[in-house]
């Protein structure tokens, strides 16, 4: 355990201001890629709120990056349920693909309409993975399932999308 995150769990203001600028840029991409720029700033407030009241509990089953991400994952799943949003938002993965011809807009929709067509579930693991480029155990950390799950539903969702872009394509 890093010596900022004992300081951290004993108290120290000064400990707990680095490791929230440490992973600030992190959680807030996070948060912000789910829930959009407002909700998404106020999931990440929550996050390093819920983080100073529980790091004491922080035992080092994870890197603290991931143990971070499961307490906005758990914000960022609130906010949506009570917006009533989708926490996994196609849109956002979409745009974040280069598009440079006209060619690109078109794949953009099909990807769009494909990854529509996955469950929550499923749609939410690849964002992590592909998006977030977070390993398989991390992911399992984050959503507190066995990692098996994770690659079940990474399988089960490259699976889906690959039938509906095939399909698509043709």
């Amino acid at each position: 355990m890093s010596e900022t995150i004992r300081s951290a769990q004993k108290g120290d203001r000064a400990a707990l201001e680095e490791l929230v600028r440490q992973h600030y840029a992190l959680v807030c991409r996070f948060c912000i890629r789910r829930l959009g720029p407002d909700l998404g700033q106020d999931a990440t407030q929550e996050t390093f709120l819920t983080m100073q009241k529980s790091i004491g509990r922080y035992a080092e089953r994870s890197s603290f990056s991931t143990w971070l991400l499961g307490i906005a994952h758990n914000h960022v799943r609130a906010a949506a349920r009570k917006q009533k949003l989708d926490p996994a938002p196609i849109q956002e993965w979409v745009e974040m693909r280069q598009t440079d011809h006209g060619q690109s807009v078109i794949d953009n929709e099909v990807l769009s309409c494909a990854l529509k067509q996955l469950s929550p579930e499923h749609r939410e693991v690849v964002l992590m993975h592909e998006i977030e480029g977070l390993k398989y155990r991390e992911i399992a950390d984050v959503l507190g399932v066995p990692e098996g799950t994770v690659k079940s539903r990474l399988h089960h969702a490259f699976q889906g999308l690959r039938q509906t872009l095939d399909g698509a394509l043709q």
